[in-house]
């Protein structure tokens, strides 16, 4: 089922499943594994760009000659712009902290020394967007290497679109996520009647 909220289509799966990221289980091999890397927007490659050297003191040395060598971000073999990987593996800002990978983006963002938290796509997961020409497609991705965070999630009863609330808000603004909590509220009318 697809719910329209303004110019997006919502699959009710961000309502239905249950998830919430668990780091010691997963390891954040999120980072790590997939064909490419992380997938960005114009505006973020820009940014990128325009932070990278308050971001590189938080990298690995590969990951700084991935970006040397790729740049910050590069068209995979779908079309998608994407972060560059190191040796075809993990994200070139990927940074391994007690055998844990995280995003040396977001560590600096942390810090203070960026306002850019990192990709929008990295903050949404599971949640993948397809832009089409007149709307949104808001989508729940189910990828093995998160299984812990499903488990998690369903031990927690946290709905998708409620453990990404902050990165919804981030993406599409208070209201929007306003209108999401009325739709999961109908949703759960519906399933009791």
């Amino acid at each position: 089922m697809m719910i329209e909220i303004d110019n997006k289509v919502v699959s009710s799966e961000i309502f239905e499943q249950r998830f919430c990221c668990n780091l010691p289980r997963c390891l954040g091999m999120c980072c790590v594994h997939g064909d490419s890397g992380a997938p960005l927007t114009p505006n973020e490659a820009i940014t990128i760009e325009q932070i990278i050297d308050r971001v590189k003191p938080y990298m690995t040395t590969k990951g700084i000659a991935a970006i040397q060598e790729q740049g910050v971000a590069l068209t995979d073999s779908d079309g998608d712009l994407v972060t560059p990987l190191i040796d075809g593996k993990e994200c070139a800002f990927t940074v391994f902290e007690n055998g844990i990978a995280t995003c040396a983006i977001e560590k600096a963002w942390n810090d203070g020394k960026i306002d850019f938290q990192k990709p929008i796509s990295c903050h949404l997961y599971p949640i993948r967007i397809k832009e089409y020409s007149n709307f949104s497609a808001i989508n729940y991705h189910q990828w093995e290497v998160c299984a812990p965070a499903r488990e998690l999630g369903k031990h927690l009863n946290l709905p998708v679109y409620k453990f990404l609330k902050d990165a919804l808000i981030r993406a599409y603004g208070n209201e929007f996520y306003s209108q999401l909590e009325e739709a999961a509220a109908l949703l759960s009318l519906r399933k009791e009647n």
